[in-house]
């Protein structure tokens, strides 16, 4: 007669709640051993099923995925090694079933070789001279779940390892301004659209090469996802490395497309770009745009306005041979200058379905917040937050905003 056994879902192919059959592997070479029956059945119908092995190798071919847990004898005869390990069947089986289940199944004079047992790895072990039908059942489904919930901690823990190594590589390459020897202030603000990432398709860098120089520069791959967020790291080492090496302007940005046309994934792919290299004295700078938005000035004692832009030349990856020419622009002696990408200026001014917000409408922004004495991270953190809040939401693009700031006394 079947011995009953208890209702219990265990299968993580089952959809929650609902009962499912469960298979048993007993590997054991007696054939009159404890379980000597093909299945046991509970009152609602539930089956575990029983196959039997009488060695390891043939424990292997029957170990198939519909496989809930196995039952494995320690006293199971195995070749004997040098070390003689008595724990060696069940250590056979873990490598075996790695996803499964598996109980000890050991004389109860035998105690303390099966709880060595459960310290290897077993979910359990069982004593032969106390199984029963009833026991059995239960320790099945003690564990199979408590396998279930191994495999998910392991996972939640493989899944924190790899967020937290993402996090640093990212970091890792979020750029470290070196403005060392600079009377300049650095200031940046970057958020990334995707959800919890650190790192997306926009991309700025600002170094100071030998000469005095300040070059500063900021770009924006079309898209936001981890590919985009990749091509903008090589684009700015590359930038990075071609600056100390005395390129700049035209030279500099025909060298970048030709490093986006290698690297980018399809001939769709193409980014902005604006780079301003400053005078050693401050008072002047170099400015260059491929298709970006022109950066902002608020100079001392005057409202902020936009650089000039008229002489833009094309996004990177979108014209062979193309041109793009720096501009001479006059900076002053004190003054305030805001480099950011589309991500700032593209979402709404009044909630959703009012217009955009735009270069006007950021401008007036940057200059209330000027007027209430921000300057540095304190102004583009409040810069991204009130277009964020104008937004009516979170901004759906990567935003990077950067601020370098001279302040010299007049005369």
């Amino acid at each position: 007669m079947p011995v009953p056994v208890p209702r219990q879902r265990i299968d993580s192919l089952a959809a929650p709640g609902t009962a499912t059959d469960l298979t048993l592997l007993v590997v054991e070479d007696d054939p009159a051993g404890a379980l000597a029956v093909p299945e046991l059945l509970d009152a609602a119908g539930t089956r575990v099923r029983i196959r039997t092995a009488r060695n390891l190798t043939e424990a292997e071919r029957l170990l198939t995925d519909d496989v809930h847990c196995v039952l494995v004898d320690l006293a199971l005869p195995v070749p004997r090694t040098a070390d003689d390990d008595p724990l060696a069947p069940l250590r056979h089986i873990l490598r075996l079933a790695p996803r499964h289940a598996v109980l000890a199944l050991a004389a109860s004079a035998d105690a303390e070789l099966a709880a060595e047992a459960v310290r290897v790895g077993a979910q359990d072990h069982l004593f032969r001279e106390e199984l029963d039908g009833r026991l059995l059942s239960r320790a099945i489904r003690y564990a199979v779940e408590r396998k279930r919930a191994d495999v998910v901690q392991v996972k939640l823990a493989e899944s924190r390892l790899r967020a937290q190594e993402n996090a640093r590589l990212e970091r890792g390459l979020l750029p470290t301004p070196l403005l060392d020897g600079s009377d300049l202030r650095f200031a940046a603000h970057y958020r990334p659209g995707r959800s919890r990432a650190l790192l997306g398709g926009d991309f700025y860098d600002t170094v100071r090469t030998p000469d005095g120089t300040v070059h500063a520069m900021i770009g924006d791959v079309c898209g936001h996802g981890p590919d985009e967020a990749a091509l903008g790291v090589e684009l700015r080492i590359a930038w990075r490395a071609l600056t100390f090496a005395g390129l700049c302007g035209d030279e500099l940005l025909s060298t970048l497309q030709q490093v986006l046309e290698h690297e980018r994934e399809s001939e769709e792919i193409f980014a902005t770009l604006c780079t301003v290299d400053i005078a050693p004295d401050g008072r002047r700078a170099g400015l260059c745009l491929a298709g970006h938005p022109s950066p902002l000035i608020a100079r001392h004692g005057r409202a902020a306005q936009l650089l000039p832009y008229e002489d833009s030349g094309p996004a990177l990856g979108l014209l062979p041979r193309a041109r793009w020419p720096r501009r001479q622009v006059e900076l002053g002696a004190s003054w305030s200058l805001l480099m950011y990408t589309d991500g700032l200026i593209e979402g709404r001014s009044a909630g959703p379905g009012s217009p955009r917000l735009g270069q006007d409408g950021m401008v007036e922004m940057i200059n209330r917040q000027l007027a209430e004495g921000l300057r540095g991270e304190e102004l583009l953190a409040a810069a991204v937050t009130e277009a964020r809040t104008l937004n009516g939401g979170e901004l759906t693009d990567d935003v990077a905003v950067l601020a370098l700031e001279r302040d010299r006394p007049r005369g």
